[in-house]
């Protein structure tokens, strides 16, 4: 077994030493605490000195009454994650690879709360958050191993209530939106990214379920980051309600604060979620909520898309044309976005 961590430890030794030398510091934001509408920071110093790293979250806000606390394992796994992508995910990861790694998470900031504070976002949530941040420090460091910001959200949304014949139901889904762009590669369109680790749930199996009729699942349009490599296109996903009354509960993030683009690349467009009301009006809604939806309500979510990756000038005509064609982009957005007219 020592054997097995030794070799760890060299290995991620060796690629630590290959990353540019200095200090490196990022902050990033959620956009409200979920009971206040108020902007949470996060605060990091990447040290890289030699073959060790170390990460200093100092600056980042306290605790909050709100539930995105995230506690100090989810932090590490965090801290870990982004270890790996910017080193060598071949790496066996056991003890040896945090053998260089020192941290320090100020205790009882919002990456490492102490009781009684409520921390059920913080591993849907305020994770995300954290890769980015992680992300955006390191790119000082090491571009070519980072990637802009994805959409920085798991979109959890949850529903509940009673059917026709008075059983109780509720489901529960995450929503994919777009990846950032990366040196060499576009950012993948409508995907989980980063620290979600959870599926797509198939809309058949949804409606054999429960008193909902999906309308729309598609990738939304002019969502993506602009860069010489473009985001990844966020989500558009919407369904009516079929049973009586239901409550429906939203925790996101993004629909303020846009995922931020590298090098010149644009943000990725910000959330958006409402519910369309039977007579046509709509009830917009914070990123964090809970509401009752009645029947005939039709609930609509636009997931962020994920941040550009260089300067959108630079960016191959022909692969702006491709996103045109897929209807992925309008006119007006790369008229806007690329200078050129693509009719």
């Amino acid at each position: 077994i020592d054997d097995i961590l030794d070799y760890s430890e060299r290995r991620i030794r060796k690629k630590i030493s290959e990353i540019r030398e200095g200090s490196y510091e990022a902050e990033d934001y959620l956009e409200s605490t979920g009971t206040e509408d108020k902007p949470v920071r996060l605060k990091v110093r990447v040290q890289v000195k030699g073959d060790e790293i170390s990460f200093d979250y100092s600056g980042t806000d306290p605790q909050v009454n709100g539930p995105v606390n995230a506690v100090l394992g989810v932090t590490l796994a965090g801290i870990y994650y982004v270890l790996m992508c910017i080193t060598d995910p071949t790496i066996p990861m056991n003890e040896g690879c945090f053998r260089p790694v020192s941290v320090n998470v100020p205790r009882g900031c919002v990456l490492n709360p102490v009781r009684p504070a409520p921390v059920g976002g913080g591993n849907v949530e305020t994770s995300q958050r954290n890769v980015d941040v992680l992300f955006k420090a390191l790119s000082k460091a090491i571009p070519q191993k980072v990637c802009a910001a994805g959409q920085g959200t798991m979109n959890n949304v949850c529903v509940g209530g009673i059917d026709a014949s008075g059983k109780q139901w509720v489901f529960y889904e995450t929503i994919g939106g777009g990846y950032g762009g990366r040196q060499g590669l576009d950012g993948v369109d409508g995907v989980q990214v980063h620290m979600t680790n959870t599926m797509n749930t198939p809309i058949e199996a949804i409606e054999a379920s429960y008193p909902v009729l999906f309308l729309r699942y598609e990738l939304r349009k002019d969502s993506c980051g602009a860069g010489k490599w473009r985001g990844g296109c966020g989500i558009v996903r919407s369904w009516k309600l079929l049973g009586e009354r239901a409550s429906l509960s939203l925790m996101a993030e993004r629909h303020k604060i846009a995922p931020w683009g590298l090098f010149g690349g644009k943000p990725g467009a910000t959330g958006r979620a409402f519910i369309i009301k039977p007579d046509g009006s709509k009830l917009e809604l914070p990123s964090k909520c809970t509401v009752t939806m009645e029947r005939g309500d039709i609930f609509v979510i636009l997931t962020p898309g994920g941040g550009g990756y260089g300067d959108p000038r630079e960016r191959e005509q022909k692969a702006i044309l491709r996103d045109f064609e897929n209807e992925l982009l309008s006119k007006e957005k790369i008229v806007e976005d690329y200078g050129f007219n693509p009719l």
